[in-house]
């Protein structure tokens, strides 16, 4: 039995997105007589596929980061994914921990999914806010109740003031709290972007991709070459490369495409703040600084600003609000399975291709890509909303239920029925043509709506407005549509609907 047994100690559990010093079990703990534990468990890589490079990169984050908290003076249980003695599951080595130190108390951080939340609360884990979120939980719901509908924009705003963030006193800075509309440049004629900062893989790192290829043989995802930061000094600097060399333009190209071109001019630094590598307060603080140094642009840095206090704040407090039946919410009453091809990216669709391919290489696609393309698609191939939620919680390297889900459910899919969005985010293949050169080389014509050479997205989109006419056309922002489609002659409504109809039954027995 342990010395910290007649100390009266604790077991606090870091979990692999909580790697932050200042994490809140970490500051409630004495390092006298506390011990941190952190897992490896199995059970966390399988309850959905997740994707090789995503299970590497939280492995090696977590290890570096017990490096770190056991040089800071903490003892520290790390559990291994091949100890003989491990359990597999969090909450079996909560109680072996307990077990091996003569404890009787556990605490933890609360955790970023409801199912994990649920067990720790069964085992009698003490559970702590999670204070690295700018807005907590109580603040949330203060904000959202009696409010007839959650839109992102004010709650984005209240954000804004609250943190003084790219604020003149009282008014926004640009005079304008949003300049999206200055964000949606096209790529024409190409563009030439920097590609994030790429770190060489340490020892640990190297013995991890090795367990992870042992381990996890038949998940999506490319293992190598592995390229992410995987400390808070890594992160720190992809941020500083990022707003040096891709934040003067990324307000332009927020959402633009680009065939065989990933990151655009994105920063890829959302898997570094979701497991606690970086501080997002002070990430925007340092692009709020760049335009104060006139280094960028208002658009660039208040764009950025939005995606960080706006919408990652936003979606986590509607995810804790309407959480556990969140989850299941179908409100388009979609049923078809996903296509098989979201996990091997062998279609004909040139988008769709090029978007796939890049997750299974890189466990990543912008916001755009995840939203204009393969959701949309989801959303009008009437695939139901859980199963386009578990493939994205799985193939993304920053995807965490908190952030995924309502982003997949509320934005991309519109299965909460409005909650998040007050539209669907539907759109035919001249959105995608607008925004990227993905229908350049395709083997569709972006041009027509019907016909052999018909564009896919183009006859769903309509034969999607068509099926859902009832609950959509009384929205004051799709009517207008419905007046474009009512302009068709009856006999090619019939021909995109029948169209439509066979190239989804063509698409199940596929």
């Amino acid at each position: 039995m342990d010395s910290t047994a007649s100390a009266g100690g604790r077991i606090l559990l870091v979990l692999g997105d909580q790697l932050s010093e200042r994490l809140s079990v970490l500051a409630s703990g004495d390092q006298s007589c506390d011990r941190v534990l952190m897992v490896e468990a199995r059970e966390e890589g399988t309850y959905v596929p997740h994707h090789r490079k995503k299970i590497a990169f939280i492995l090696s984050a977590m290890r570096h980061f017990r490096d770190r908290l056991r040089a800071a003076g903490w003892q520290v249980d790390y559990v291994s994914l091949d100890d003989p003695e491990n359990t597999g599951t969090i909450i079996g080595e909560i109680g072996r921990a307990l077990a091996r130190h003569g404890l009787r108390q556990a605490a933890a951080t609360r955790p970023g999914e409801w199912r994990l939340l649920s067990a720790l609360q069964a085992a009698n884990v003490s559970l702590l806010e999670d204070d690295r979120f700018l807005c907590s939980h109580a603040t949330f719901d203060r904000w959202a109740e009696g409010r007839k509908q959650l839109r992102m924009e004010y709650f984005y705003r209240d954000m804004r003031r609250s943190t003084g963030l790219l604020m003149d006193d009282e008014v926004p800075a640009g005079g304008k709290w949003n300049f999206d509309h200055d964000n949606r440049k096209p790529p024409r004629g190409g563009l030439q972007t920097p590609a994030p900062t790429r770190f060489q893989p340490d020892q640990i790192t190297t013995d991890v991709l090795a367990l992870v290829d042992a381990w996890f043989p038949d998940h999506f995802g490319d293992l190598t070459p592995f390229w992410f930061a995987v400390t808070a000094a890594d992160a720190e600097q992809s941020v500083a490369d990022f707003i040096a060399q891709r934040l003067p333009q990324f307000g332009d190209y927020q959402d633009a495409m680009q065939r065989d071109t990933p990151f655009m001019f994105h920063a890829v630094i959302g898997l570094y703040l979701n497991v606690g590598l970086l501080d997002p307060l002070q990430v925007c603080r340092q692009v709020e600084r760049a335009y104060a140094d006139g280094k960028v642009a208002i658009n660039a840095a208040e764009g950025f600003i939005r995606q960080v206090i706006g919408w990652r704040e936003f979606v986590r407090g509607i995810y804790w609000r309407f959480m556990p039946e969140y989850i299941d919410r179908n409100a388009l009453d979609h049923h078809r399975p996903l296509p098989d091809f979201y996990w091997h990216g062998k279609t004909d669709m040139a988008c769709l291709a090029d978007c796939i391919g890049q997750t299974k290489r890189e466990a990543y696609a912008h916001h755009i890509q995840r939203l204009m393309v393969t959701g949309n698609f989801a959303m009008l191939a009437a695939v139901e909303p859980r199963q386009v939620h578990a493939w994205y919680l799985a193939v993304y390297a920053d995807a965490y239920e908190w952030v995924e889900a309502p982003n997949t459910l509320g934005m991309s899919q519109f299965a909460d029925g409005g909650v998040l969005a007050s539209k669907p985010y539907a759109a035919s293949g001249n959105y995608i043509n607008r925004m990227s050169n993905y229908c350049r080389d395709c083997r569709y014509n972006v041009k027509q709506r019907t016909g052999p050479e018909a564009c896919p997205f183009n006859f769903l989109y309509w034969d999607f407005l068509a099926r859902h006419r009832d609950r959509l056309a009384v929205n004051p922002r799709v009517a207008q549509i419905y007046r474009s489609w009512d302009r068709f002659e009856a006999d090619h409504q019939v021909e995109i609907r029948a169209q439509a109809a066979q190239f989804l039954d063509d698409l199940g027995n596929a």
